[in-house]
């Protein structure tokens, strides 16, 4: 039985019903045309050397060889043997700041929707590896286990906002707790930690948690979101209505982005800060540069049927088929 691994194949009857339609047309539309000029014996005699059988030929050798390229393209499949296919990769935490501060528009739109953005891009780049995504604002909760279901990874991504953590302010400390009580039993190696924040930490104690993770040999990627000279923090309200957030003197509040902590952070687990410039994150860095360098582990082991690929004999048929057209004149043979 024959197994197309491209749903193309349809579609290609398709174009190939429209194609024999249209040199039905060219070929009535020509009839008429040499009609124009007189009665069908002067035609013959005006387009002797003309041969409208060889022409249909041509034509339909062209319509042919379309045909069969479709096919070759939908890689037809026959016969199959059965693989051991193994999955490997890391379990990455993506710990996402959704703190007040992330509204800060210093990074456009601003710092949470970029972020969300080289997030997706980051999803892009996994090919096996097991991803989960922690939320943290004054504190933190798990929001997407670690698995490979990208799709529900990045469903859970787009639900993030601002008001998915009620408790305000910016606990770095409680993300990596929490990140690090989500690893099941792996060894450390197959582990990462990448944290996308503004860096301005009010409470807990981040340095401890990262001299946790460095004992228990899980490194910590740090990117830091903003600029240094940082902006006002720009919200809406209710009513729709914008403003700017003050603190309890009514005072604007500036946020800006604290590099410091989140290099020592990384310093301390061996991981490695990246800084966001423009329109890059530094996610793309992280992943090329660290990550995909990383010793990976066997996810997952399953036996997968394999289907051997047939979509060289379609091909060399139209092929075949192109050759012989370009060999076949219209012109009618010479007594």
């Amino acid at each position: 039985m024959i197994h197309f691994a491209q749903p193309l194949f349809w579609n290609g009857i398709f174009v190939v019903a429209w194609a024999a339609l249209l040199l039905a047309f060219l070929v009535r539309l020509r009839r008429k045309t040499m009609h124009r000029f007189g009665d069908k014996k002067l035609a013959r005699v005006t387009a002797r050397s003309f041969s409208l059988t060889r022409f249909i030929w041509k034509e339909s050798l062209i319509v042919g060889a379309v045909f069969f390229a479709v096919v070759a393209l939908a890689r037809p499949q026959c016969g199959f043997e059965w693989q051991d296919v193994r999955r490997q990769g890391l379990d990455i935490f993506v710990v996402l700041d959704t703190s007040r501060s992330m509204l800060t528009e210093d990074v456009k739109p601003n710092r949470l929707e970029r972020a969300k953005f080289a997030v997706k891009d980051l999803v892009k780049k996994l090919k096996g590896d097991r991803a989960g995504l922690i939320a943290f604002a004054g504190d933190a909760f798990l929001s997407c286990p670690l698995t490979t279901d990208y799709a529900g990874f990045l469903l859970s991504l787009d639900d993030l906002g601002v008001q998915t953590i009620p408790h305000g302010g910016t606990n770095i400390a409680a993300a990596l707790e929490e990140a690090l009580k989500g690893y099941a039993d792996v060894p450390a190696q197959y582990k990462a930690i990448v944290i996308l924040t503004d860096g301005e930490s009010g409470e807990g104690d981040p340095l401890h948690w990262a001299r946790v993770a460095a004992e228990k040999k899980i490194r910590v990627y740090t990117v830091g979101i903003g600029t240094r000279e940082g902006e006002l923090i720009r919200v809406v309200d209710d009513n729709g209505a914008a403003g700017f957030v003050k603190d309890a003197a009514g005072n604007f509040v500036k946020s800006s982005l604290n590099e410091g902590l989140l290099k020592e952070v990384a310093a301390i687990t061996g991981g490695a800060y990246v800084r966001s410039s423009g329109g890059e994150l530094g996610l793309d860095y992280i992943y090329d540069h660290y990550l995909a360098r990383m010793e990976k582990r066997d996810i997952e082991s399953r036996m997968e049927q394999r289907y051997h690929e047939r979509f060289q004999f379609p091909l060399f048929v139209a092929f075949l088929l192109l050759l012989i057209e370009t060999r076949l004149s219209s012109r009618r043979p010479k007594p």
